[in-house]
């Protein structure tokens, strides 16, 4: 377990400090999440972001979507997404996108540690309504996470936990490499209906001729509804 921590520690710190003179924001990170499980196969998820990048006491990004998923087998999870994302630069709308999303989830334990594999294809179609034109483009991703319980064996009622994880995100247009996304915090398990996080996440964004870090405090609250519990 130590070894996958400091893996995901060095592979972050590798691109902080790769080009020290790049410009840096504090942000903010919002997200609410609603998780339906219909049954032991099917489940819906929704989930609304609000981003603050520019300015933290400014929101100037927005999320709202969600999908299907479907348990193949223990551990194994196909998921199929839509969503809608603006964008605001300067206080006017700048970018609005649609994205229709597969993806699938390879979970499983190390003693107490969960481990989640997620690979996510992506196509992306945006609209600029300023100049008004459009475009397209695919994405690809990957997030390895890893979550232990602190006062419990599992992630159950009344438990404290601390997650991780690290993601990356690579594309057909340059540079090939998009982004680098890593995120360290702890949450609380309430009940079997509402859990809450907080941590922190940095995120690099590259380009052609630049690249920026990003300094996220984020919040998440996630709501999950049992049809089979409830």
């Amino acid at each position: 377990m130590r070894k996958i921590f400091l893996l995901l520690l060095f592979v972050s710190s590798r691109y902080l400090l790769s080009q020290s003179g790049d410009k840096e924001h504090l942000s903010g990170f919002g997200v609410t999440s609603i998780t339906y499980k219909h049954d032991k196969k099917w489940s819906a998820y929704l989930e609304l972001q609000m981003r603050s990048i520019e300015n933290f006491s400014l929101p100037d990004y927005y999320e709202m979507k969600g999908g299907i998923g479907y348990n193949v087998a223990q551990g194994n999870q196909v998921f199929v997404g839509i969503g809608k994302y603006g964008t605001y630069r300067n206080s006017d709308f700048y970018q609005r996108e649609f994205r229709l999303w597969l993806q699938y989830t390879l979970s499983h334990n190390i003693h107490r540690l969960k481990i989640d594999h997620r690979i996510r294809a992506e196509k992306r179609f945006y609209y600029f309504p300023q100049t008004d034109t459009k475009s397209n483009t695919e994405r690809f991703r990957y997030r390895l996470s890893l979550t232990l319980p602190i006062n419990k064996e599992k992630v159950e009622s009344n438990t404290f936990f601390v997650n991780g994880y690290e993601e990356i995100f690579v594309g057909p247009e340059d540079p090939f490499f998009k982004r680098n996304r890593f995120f360290a915090g702890g949450g609380y398990q309430f009940n079997d209906n509402i859990s809450g996080s907080l941590g922190y996440m940095w995120q690099r964004d590259f380009s052609i001729d630049s690249a920026i870090n990003l300094h996220f405090l984020y919040f998440g609250i996630s709501f999950t509804f049992n049809r089979l519990t409830d």
